[in-house]
């Protein structure tokens, strides 16, 4: 089914065209890589999945409250719009907001398979493009996930945000073969899973709940692939080049943080833009969120070797510089964790269930 018709607005071009940079390089190496990194391929390889038959599609979805988000979570909540609104309306706000949401996932899956793409093309050792190859498969699977998800079950399509735009542009833009790991496997899947980790552990809905849990386990391995590449690599440059790449986080962070407030979604309802803006900015959930939002990029950066002054002083700015002392490696270890028990959960219930008709079947020819 096309998402044409289910676009909010229709977005200004249909295919996007960022103009590639650099160099494709070939590996004539073919012996041991780094062991580490081969290990993560191996894993990548052992871990695929098939979305159309590991998640549940046929669970039911209410279109009006897709994940059981509460009231608290809107950031008009308690505002003069919020009280005018009806039962319906809500319900369509909580469409609207899920859709945003995850139309971002969407587009940010779509950009991830196009980067690790790119870093099979330019990154110079041969395990880094074993590695990108499992992670393109992976970020397809995610992207037909999310497409899904918001073709069948919440209806609607939100074109991607300005700011994630102009951070994927700047991202693919660029001739250095390290930026796309940088741009995508540390800022964008870092701020991604983190986003994808609350919704995770705080909707009431059994669907998204899966969706989330079974994405979050292979973009744990993502950005681990993007940290061990990085902090070997990082070890070799300038003051000057680390400087630069420092710069970038920056800016993208600001970007990433500052697209974070659904003001389309706002809009879309008749509230003006300037107010939009301060409701969204007096909204104590989405203060918690952003902060939470930063839990995954903020240790990464540090840990690959990018925490210069400045870098330190912006994040003071942001509020989320104590976030570096975070234990990344816990954090990925608990999503790995959620989605085997998902996974159990699920293949318990589905026992259960042909014990219970091979019972029933046994008791009707007895009785017969």
């Amino acid at each position: 089914m096309s998402t044409e018709g289910l676009y909010t607005q229709p977005p200004t071009e249909w295919i996007w065209q960022v103009p590639a940079q650099g160099a494709a390089r070939f590996s004539w190496e073919y012996g041991d890589g780094r062991e580490r990194l081969l290990a993560l391929y191996q894993k990548g390889k052992d871990k695929q999945w098939d979305a159309a038959k590991r998640i549940a599609w046929d669970l039911e979805v209410d279109p009006y409250d897709p994940l059981g988000t509460p009231d608290e979570a809107m950031s008009i909540y308690g505002s003069r719009y919020w009280d005018a609104m009806n039962a319906r309306d809500r319900g369509l706000l909580r469409q609207h907001y899920t859709a945003w949401q995850f139309s971002q996932f969407l587009h940010g899956e779509q950009g991830a398979m196009i980067c690790a793409a790119r870093i099979v093309e330019s990154v110079p050792d041969l395990d880094a493009k074993f590695y990108s190859a499992t992670q393109t498969m992976d970020e397809a699977r995610h992207a037909e996930v999310y497409g899904r998800f918001l073709q069948d079950k919440v209806g609607m399509v939100y074109p991607i945000n300005d700011n994630l735009q102009a951070l994927l542009g700047d991202t693919l833009r660029d001739s250095r073969w390290d930026m796309p790991y940088l741009g995508m496997q540390v800022l964008i899947e870092g701020l991604a899973l983190a986003a994808f980790g609350m919704i995770r552990d705080t909707t009431t809905k059994p669907l998204p709940k899966q969706i989330l849990a079974y994405v979050m386990q292979d973009e744990a391995r993502h950005v681990a692939f993007g940290r061990m590449a990085l902090r070997d690599y990082y070890k070799q440059l300038s003051d000057t080049e680390l400087r630069e790449r420092e710069d970038f986080v920056i800016e993208g962070c600001y970007l990433m943080r500052d697209r974070l407030r659904g003001l389309e979604v706002l809009e879309n309802f008749g509230i003006p833009a300037d107010e939009a803006a301060e409701m969204t900015e007096r909204s104590e959930f989405l203060h918690l969120f952003r902060k939470l939002l930063f839990s995954r990029i903020v240790p990464c950066v540090k840990d690959i070797g990018l925490w210069g002054p400045r870098l330190q002083k912006a994040y003071l700015d942001m509020g989320v510089f104590d976030l570096g002392d975070s234990n990344l490696d816990l954090l990925m270890d608990q999503d790995e964790e959620i989605a085997e028990k998902l996974d159990a959960e699920r293949f318990a219930a589905e026992e259960r269930e042909r014990v219970a008709e091979v019972t029933d079947m046994i008791a009707q020819g007895a009785q017969d």
